[in-house]
């Protein structure tokens, strides 16, 4: 961008921000800066080409230990330093040895925060980027599972760092962690908790370990782009979070974001109805699982396995980029409400 266009971008932004304060001031709701402004930094054109990427040959079903994770994990690197993320000790990079013997890499960068909430100061936001690859010859491109869940991820950090730009500094830092190893035992997030048991994480800004204790709540993102499961037959636009406890805080966060600012998803709090089937799907086939064995508080977000899952046929084309784009700025605003 040229200089001069940087300098007008600038007094806009500033323009703006001095507006919503205003508006606040005066009891206002600041919407302006909250959903509108910041929303734009998720739109439906950029939520398809990421995916379209993550989901191409090029990736190749992103298989752990294969060329084409490669592909995927050093995209989504491009796209932690672009966003700002600091590396934690001193690598994005976190490699490690799957039970198969392939080498596996999770992703990990830190958004920093205030450090106002004291010695439990970090979110962790986790989604594996991992897929089934290419299997006797056909290509598995896993859009949904879990191309999907990488973006949202992404997306949400983007409008985070949207409102850092306004100059609001939060006060828990978040550390963001894209998974592999999810098909191969889970292997990312196992590696992961050993990292933070050990104390093998470093936050770049003091050189101190990130240790399981100063993690706060766990937050992951598991096949989120589709509305081919819905809760309800008559509505598409829905959103399933999975917590601990019958009348959660995160719940009721959920909630009163979804009405202040206008997404008016479908919200469910357990897997279609079924105790079950939620139990199964909180504890024990996605990446909070280790997590939740150890204490860590944990909330889930997708949108549930369809017919397309662990097909070939779950490819970009079958997402749903509208609803897609709206349960990110929910995510968005309901992690707002908890940092």
């Amino acid at each position: 961008m040229p200089k001069r266009l940087k300098t007008v971008k600038k007094i806009f932004l500033a323009v703006v921000f001095a507006l919503a304060a205003s508006l606040s001031a005066s009891g206002r709701v600041v919407k302006v800066v909250g959903s509108e402004i910041t929303h734009s930094a998720v739109s439906e054109d950029k939520l398809r080409r990421q995916v379209e990427f993550l989901s191409d040959s090029l990736c190749d079903g992103r298989a752990i230990g294969t060329k084409g994770s490669c592909e995927a994990a050093f995209w989504i690197m491009r796209h932690f330093s672009r966003l700002g993320f600091l590396p934690t000790g001193g690598t994005f990079n976190h490699s490690f040895i799957a039970p198969g013997g392939q080498i596996g890499r999770n992703i990990c960068g830190i958004l920093p925060g205030s450090g106002r909430s004291g010695k439990h100061s970090y979110i962790l936001v986790t989604a594996h980027y991992d897929g089934l690859g290419t299997l006797d010859g056909r290509l598995f491109p896993g859009a949904d599972s879990n191309a999907s869940g990488v973006v949202a991820m992404l997306g949400v950090a983007d409008m985070l760092r949207s409102m850092n730009r306004f100059g609001k500094i939060y006060g828990r830092s978040i550390l963001f962690v894209a998974l592999d190893g999810k098909n191969a035992g889970m292997s990312g997030s196992s590696y992961l908790w050993r990292m933070l048991s050990r104390g093998d994480m470093t936050d770049p800004r003091n050189g101190q370990p990130i240790t399981a204790s100063d993690i706060s709540l766990m937050v992951n993102i598991d096949q989120i782009g589709s509305s081919m499961s819905p809760i309800n037959p008559k509505r598409k636009d829905y959103l399933i979070q999975l917590s601990d406890g019958p009348a959660d805080f995160h719940r009721g966060a959920l909630r009163q974001a979804n009405e202040k600012y206008g997404t008016g998803l479908d919200l469910c709090f357990d897997y279609y109805g079924s105790p079950d089937f939620t139990r199964l799907f909180y504890r024990r086939v996605s990446d909070q699982k280790i997590f939740l064995e150890n204490g860590i508080p944990a909330v889930m977000f997708t949108s549930g396995i369809t017919m397309n899952n662990n097909k070939p046929a779950d490819t970009a084309a079958s997402l749903d980029y509208s609803v897609f784009k709206k349960r990110i700025w929910l995510i968005f605003h309901w992690l707002e409400r908890i940092i």
